[in-house]
């Protein structure tokens, strides 16, 4: 009798325990669902890359708050930004393992302000364009050095040059956030590092090379930080087998074989019909994302058995009106919330890019000031509220489980002290 009881004790606070850990606010995944304290957690989502460096100038940083608000008024829990800054103009890293603290501190503003508002932030870790350096910073500093370096593309393979970008991962993941005091590879608000913003080798159209880099990479970065998730940073490009689902280019990607290393805990897909298609009328455009968007869910759900989030999507307003970005949103969220209702792997979208007032200077076409663009704000809320219900729902029924578990447990342990008898009522 004893034993028995003592047994269910053990039982009780192992699943006490297993409660706990699901609680703790990091994202985890349970086969082609993302999970947050224990629930299904489908979200909705934001990119704005420009945090860190207005996070950097204290007279600047109303701007971030502004927009974690925003972003919170309108129900968005996902933020993706970049970690990187890589040489040039008031860098985050000026030379290989050298880091402007003032740079790093606007990070730590920004994680701290993301974690008041309750949103989780994707952290991108380098740029694959020249833009905040980027690749092509990372092989200039390599020839510096006397590598010989032939392009950009060398980036994936030269051995010093995937030192020092080791050495950032390593950086950025240690960094102990200044008004937190948490270390960034420790605290829940990071939902996920990414690898590459828009990885891309296409001198080697295989894909061969790009696999055994985000191989090498995922699995350096894991055994650092085995708490949080990490995703390669995809655009969502088929390798050459399965040419016909992609736009008419190959970048050196393949979004099957890239994602099937284990390593990567969910697939990302970005999608720019307008750019890709440039030449492309607009229905047509619009007719190759419902493709894209299908294939991607049903790859990600029947192949990869992982979740897939659109981390990119959008259409600029330089040459069509708003009308026309809003369908291309809606066409983007009612994929996302069909797959989602019924359980499914897309998880979320994050268009390009959430701006607030002022800042004129960063507008590309592509933006969304929400106090401005409200048929798209409206658009946006509407999404975070379906994708919100669904998780409140998974929640409860969730606390239900809950309690029926632990009645299960009292009524074990009333037996065992009361020699097999039922407990009262029951």
């Amino acid at each position: 009798m004893k034993l028995i009881s003592r047994f269910l004790v053990v039982l009780l606070l192992i699943v006490l325990r297993s409660e706990a850990e699901a609680e703790d606010g990091f994202v985890r995944t349970r086969g082609q669902q993302l999970i947050l304290n224990g629930s299904p957690f489908y979200a909705n989502g934001f990119n704005a890359y420009w945090l860190m460096y207005f996070a950097s100038d204290p007279s600047q940083r109303t701007k971030v708050s502004s927009a974690f608000q925003e972003a919170l008024n309108h129900g968005l829990s996902i933020g993706r930004t970049w970690a990187f800054s890589d040489g040039g103009y008031n860098p985050l890293q000026y030379s290989p393992g050298q880091y402007n603290e003032q740079m790093f501190q606007g990070l730590d503003y920004v994680i701290s302000e993301a974690g008041k508002h309750g949103i989780k932030l994707i952290l991108s870790l380098v740029n694959n364009y020249e833009n905040m350096g980027g690749k092509k910073q990372y092989v200039e500093w390599a020839r510096s050095q006397g590598q010989a370096i032939s392009s950009e593309d060398d980036f994936f393979t030269n051995s010093v040059v995937k030192g020092f970008y080791k050495n950032h991962i390593k950086s950025v993941l240690m960094r102990t956030n200044s008004l937190t005091g948490i270390a960034y590879k420790d605290d829940p608000t990071i939902m996920a590092w990414e690898l590459m913003n828009e990885a891309r080798c296409p001198s080697d159209p295989s894909g061969n090379t790009i696999q055994a880099w985000i191989r090498e990479m995922a699995s350096y970065l894991k055994s650092i930080d085995g708490k949080h998730l990490l995703e390669a940073g995809l655009e969502g490009f088929y390798g050459q087998s399965r040419n016909q689902g992609n736009p008419n280019f190959q970048v050196g990607t393949n979004f099957i074989a890239n994602n099937q290393i284990p390593e990567l805990d969910f697939a990302t897909v970005h999608s720019y019909p307008d750019q890709w298609l440039s030449g492309s009328s607009y229905e047509n455009q619009l007719t190759f994302l419902n493709t894209w968007l299908n294939d991607h869910i049903q790859d990600a759900q029947n192949i990869l058995h992982k979740p897939v989030l659109f981390a990119e999507f959008g259409k600029s307003t330089k040459y069509s009106g708003s009308d026309q970005r809003d369908q291309l949103f809606n066409a983007v969220y009612s994929a996302v919330y069909s797959s989602a209702r019924t359980g499914g792997a897309a998880v979320g979208g994050l268009f390009w890019q959430l701006l607030v007032e002022g800042m004129d200077s960063f507008r590309d076409g592509y933006e969304v000031v929400l106090n401005e663009n409200l048929s798209t704000a409206n658009l946006i809320s509407q999404e975070s509220q379906k994708l919100i219900h669904i998780r409140k729902m998974y929640a409860k029924l969730r606390n239900i489980e809950k309690l029926k578990r632990a009645k299960e447990i009292r009524r074990a342990q009333w037996q065992a002290l009361n020699g097999g008898n039922n407990s009262p009522g029951n």
